[in-house]
């Protein structure tokens, strides 16, 4: 590979190149059709898949056929009227709804967080060193997961040399990179100590156990205690979370990597943070990708009216 290539191969995320690779084969060999591609037989692509591809999955496709046409120098297919007309029509006639995870209630993550407590200090007990290692090493995701509204793969890139924290204080995380940081520039993340479920403290804790003074911060662990080397993959989290919540008396299927995250969006809207703010800190660019995250629930405020109307009748009653 050139230097040239390896510098634009460099410029895609692994996880969308990968995507972009499977749809490119799709595309090619499942469907059989050939590149370049015409708009008619993007068409009839998409429409051959409608019942069986989600929109979302169908509209990768066509970023991924987008991106090899414009990387080739051939005109893009995908921007055609009949394709975009198809793709409508597709929406109008398969209707779905979009599936997210279930945002983490602050009421549950204090119950995970305190079960995986106890059941440290209780393995710390009968020398179960492997045990208290996951305990940790999950307890510091979970809540600086939450609490900075971190990707699941964010979390697998941190590096103990871009942390520094303070306990009591904060604590600061550079990401070199995220799906966030177009430009590739890097960017700092801070959060303060807190006085219960505290990501500072969990931190620590998990670096001091684990005895880490560089690479990864969250690793695999194996039946003796020992720490893998490579940071975990961001599809392991997912199992992580779910077996740490399952064991904790919740629903563990119900819950995902973006848990953490819409868990925190719906947290900080609740508690008066404004859009603008909270996009700020967990590092939304547009508006519509914030309130895809939050969950919004009409009924508090209809509570809140029910309520005032009982006060003002009491009011209103004669002494």
């Amino acid at each position: 590979m050139s230097d040239v290539d390896r510098y634009i191969a460099a410029a895609t995320r692994d996880n969308t190149r990968r995507s972009y690779q499977a749809a490119i084969e799709h595309f090619e060999v499942v469907f059989g059709g050939f590149l370049p591609a015409t708009s008619e037989s993007v068409a009839r692509y998409l429409a051959c898949y409608a019942g069986e591809l989600s929109v979302n999955t169908l509209k990768l496709r066509l970023s991924a056929l987008a991106q090899w046409h414009a990387s080739q120098g051939f005109v893009d297919p995908t921007r055609a009227p009949v394709v975009r007309k198809v793709l409508k029509g597709i929406r109008a006639l398969h209707p779905a709804q979009e599936r997210q995870a279930e945002p983490l209630q602050l009421a549950h993550l204090e119950r995970v967080i305190h079960w995986l407590e106890e059941t440290a200090a209780q393995a710390q007990r009968q020398h179960r060193h492997a045990e208290v290692l996951r305990c940790r090493r999950d307890a510091a995701l979970i809540l600086l997961g939450f609490w900075r509204g971190f990707r699941s793969d964010e979390l697998c890139r941190l590096q103990v040399e871009h942390v520094k924290a303070v306990a009591g204080t904060g604590i600061t995380l550079y990401l070199p990179r995220s799906k966030s940081d177009r430009d590739y520039a890097g960017r700092s993340f801070q959060t303060p100590a807190l006085q219960r479920l505290c990501p500072v403290q969990a931190y620590l804790v998990w670096l001091d156990c684990a005895a880490l003074e560089d690479g990864p911060v969250f690793r695999s662990i194996d039946r003796w205690g020992n720490l893998g080397e490579a940071g975990l993959h961001p599809n392991s989290v997912i199992t992580l979370l779910r077996q740490a919540f399952a064991r904790a008396g919740l629903r563990g299927q119900a819950y995902s990597s973006h848990s953490l995250r819409r868990g925190f969006a719906t947290w900080a809207h609740q508690n008066g943070w404004d859009l603008k703010s909270l996009m700020a800190y967990v590092g939304w660019k547009d508006m519509k990708s914030a309130m895809r995250y939050i969950e919004i629930s009409p009924f508090g405020a209809m509570a809140r009216l029910e309520a005032g109307s009982k006060i003002s009748s009491i009011d209103k009653e004669p002494s």
